[in-house]
């Protein structure tokens, strides 16, 4: 029996608007192609049929085609391409800006699995609850080499990478059950790395996440592990202290000793973790040792989110603290 027609379908399903906007940009763009080409075609064939030459004698004279022709076939097909670039860009924008009040998940890609931890507390492992009607945003790494996360019915993909994080969003509308695969080679197992994403009503969604052991979120996690890794004795927040203060930093610029300055961002948490000398804050002297090799991808998830917690208005773990 085939599988294509079940799992492989020509035209998937929508299950997010951002799904249908993309999809609304493809067929126009397609549309427009085909109108074009059939209208070239056309014109070629015509052309050669009321146009050909019918005795050796025969001699082709020079044509100018006047101005508004020229004008006409240059501004109309120049109109439409502007068209497109501004409906595409703004799908782009939308489909890459999160909603400030959308829903981090942590997503680790491995060779050959997807790791999930919901700010809950609850990990998954190839599979992941969300509930519908919740913009849902993922910050996701890599283990080992480059992974891709995408789910054809929700029609975001976004390369997962090693040493540093990526993102991409969807609000799901429909609940249901949508396959989830990895988008880029990644080995020889590659095609066996996949998973699911189940759609639920926020109250079925609610009651998925209470009917596990009891968990421990995400930030009270990370504050554990921040205080038994000793990160608390430098970064006191007080003028005396070793480290600058953690405290609402997250978002915010900060200013290196070599008067570069960088936002601070998931990816700079990482990095002033992993590799504290690289960028030395202004103001303070290298003495923070690296944790490269003393924390593993989902201990520095608990970490970062215990830090950008630390911050207001950052949106971090906003489900189940």
């Amino acid at each position: 029996m085939s599988i294509w027609p079940e799992q492989f379908p020509l035209f998937p399903d929508r299950a997010t608007a951002i799904a249908r906007d993309i999809d609304a940009i493809y067929f126009f763009g397609l549309g427009v192609a085909t109108v074009f080409s059939l209208l070239i075609a056309g014109l070629i064939v015509f052309f050669a049929v009321r146009y050909r030459r019918t005795s050796p004698d025969e001699v082709g004279q020079r044509e100018q085609a006047p101005a508004w022709l020229e004008l006409v076939w240059s501004i109309i097909p120049l109109g439409i391409l502007l068209f497109m670039f501004a409906w595409g860009a703004q799908v782009f924008f939308d489909a890459r800006r999160a909603p400030a009040d959308a829903v981090e998940y942590y997503v680790t890609g491995k060779q050959w699995m997807w790791k999930f931890q919901h700010p809950s507390g609850n990990r998954e492992i190839n599979e992941l609850h969300v509930p519908v009607g919740v913009p849902i945003k993922l910050i996701m790494t890599s283990e080992d080499v480059i992974h891709s996360f995408w789910v054809p019915e929700f029609r975001v993909k976004m390369d997962v990478l090693p040493g540093r994080y990526t993102d991409l969003w969807f609000e799901v509308d429909k609940v249901g059950v949508y396959r989830l695969f990895c988008n880029e080679y990644c080995g020889v197992e590659h095609s066996l790395m996949g998973g699911r994403v189940i759609a639920m009503e926020p109250a079925d969604y609610e009651e998925w996440l209470g009917s596990g052991q009891p968990q421990t979120t995400l930030t009270k996690s990370g504050e554990q592990l921040f205080e038994e890794k000793t990160c608390n004795t430098c970064h006191l927040g007080r003028s005396f202290a070793l480290g600058p203060s953690l405290n609402d930093i997250f978002g915010t610029e900060v200013t290196f000793a070599d008067g570069s300055t960088a936002i601070v961002d998931e990816n700079y948490l990482r990095e002033s973790i992993l590799d504290p000398r690289a960028r030395l804050v202004q103001g303070y002297q290298a003495l923070m040792p690296t944790f490269q090799g003393q924390v593993d991808e989902e201990e520095l998830v608990l970490l970062i989110d215990y830090i950008k917690s630390l911050s207001e208005g950052t949106g971090a773990s906003s489900t189940g603290n």
